[in-house]
């Protein structure tokens, strides 16, 4: 019988979920890959989404009933919840013959005893603890914190995509280094085209593209671009992926738009800019950088990892809206050093942010592992207790 890779995600989305599952396949072509959505999983068993819900309140209180984006976002941060996906994906490759098994990020744990296990994520919770600007109100339940800690140790290997996510597996949860590899990840936008249609970096049109806009930064981007226009008048700033109630000269909000279409904002901007509060891994920024722009980007999480600062663009601290339009005033100024910008920014993300590369670097990791560890036992399998709910 062919062996197989269990490959469970939370959603089809984000595109990087569809995007691993695709070159997983590509990568190791001996095997062939199954898809487990774990949320459709347990939305289809409604006694389990009651007790689930009755866990959130148990465990956070009202307060996590206030908003259906945060209900979800702490319907699987509770114990109960974490034990039943454990419960799930024991039960789910018990019934398979299996090479190993892969996991999309690290909200839950979907190891088995005798399985090889990998883990691919882009953050962890503690690393929140770095950002100036988080609240620790919002820190999840200690108890789910240390079962998060078992996602990394119980993987065979844990790959990230940033170097501050690998610090955090290491020193804030205490896992072996040998067994966290930094192996980054690739944009989910085809570039059919990417001549850029700026009048060679000199229509001064800074590039904003982000869905959650206080987030990323918007707010302080806007100050920042009324200071921009007291020295360049005719600079135009263009907002892609939300709708805020923006009133300022020259700034154009298109709003959501289609995946595919998004190229089309690159190609006609001069400079991206996305001051982000919180960025666990930003695509948007090997996205522009694919497109040969010149980044600003506030000096947080993954972002220093894809925006070396003054050979790609420009990072500033979180929040400095002075320091923001300095930055943006020395690109517009000189159209010259945005194009050198672009063409090394251009440069890394092709050594370095593309999903073929990343699946050769897991490859890497995966084939001598698997080398080692025999055969699974299935008899191992099915001894996760569901409790405490």
């Amino acid at each position: 019988m062919s062996l197989a890779i269990a490959f469970f995600r939370l959603r089809p989305e984000p595109p990087a979920n569809q995007s691993m599952a695709r070159q997983l396949q590509q990568t190791f072509p001996e095997y062939k890959v199954e898809v487990i959505d774990v949320a459709r999983r347990i939305k289809q068993n409604r006694p389990l989404v009651a007790l689930g819900l009755l866990a959130v309140l148990k465990t956070y209180g009202p307060r996590a009933f206030l908003k259906k984006s945060q209900l979800r976002r702490y319907f699987f941060r509770t114990p109960f919840i974490f034990r039943a996906i454990k419960l799930l994906a024991a039960d789910y490759v018990k019934h398979g013959n299996y090479a190993f098994s892969f996991q999309m990020q690290s909200i839950f744990d979907a190891s088995t005893p005798g399985l090889p296990h990998f883990v691919y994520t882009d953050h962890t919770h503690l690393a929140n603890l770095d950002y100036p600007h988080f609240d620790r109100r919002e820190m999840f339940a200690g108890a789910w914190i240390k079962l998060e800690k078992t996602i990394y140790h119980n993987a065979t290997a844990n790959f990230t995509r940033s170097s501050n996510i690998s610090r955090s597996v290491i020193e804030q949860y205490a896992c072996p280094a040998d067994r966290v590899r930094l192996v980054y990840a690739g944009s989910n936008v085809q570039i059919k085209n990417a001549a850029l249609d700026n009048n060679g970096y000199r229509n001064k049109n800074i590039l904003f593209v982000g869905i959650d806009w206080q987030r990323k930064g918007g707010p302080v981007l806007v100050q920042a671009f009324e200071r921009v226009r007291r020295i360049h008048a005719d600079a135009h700033l263009t907002i892609v992926g939300c709708s805020p109630a923006v009133n300022v000269p020259n700034c154009h909000v298109v709003g959501p738009v289609p995946l595919e279409t998004v190229e089309h904002y690159y190609r006609r901007a001069s400079v991206f800019c996305l001051p982000t509060k919180v960025e666990p891994f930003g695509i948007v920024f090997v996205e522009a950088q694919n497109y040969g722009l010149p980044v600003v980007a506030a000096r947080v999480g993954a972002v220093p990892d894809m925006v070396i600062d003054g050979e790609t663009g420009y990072t500033v601290a979180p929040g400095d809206a002075e320091a923001l339009a300095e930055r943006l005033i020395d690109l517009l100024n000189d159209p010259t050093l945005c194009r050198a910008f672009g063409r090394a920014g251009a440069q890394l993300t092709a050594a370095r942010y593309n999903w073929q590369r990343v699946g050769q670097r897991m490859r890497r990791v995966i084939v001598p592992a698997l080398a080692k560890i025999p055969p699974p036992s299935r008899q191992v399998f099915g001894n996760v207790a569901l409790t405490g709910v």
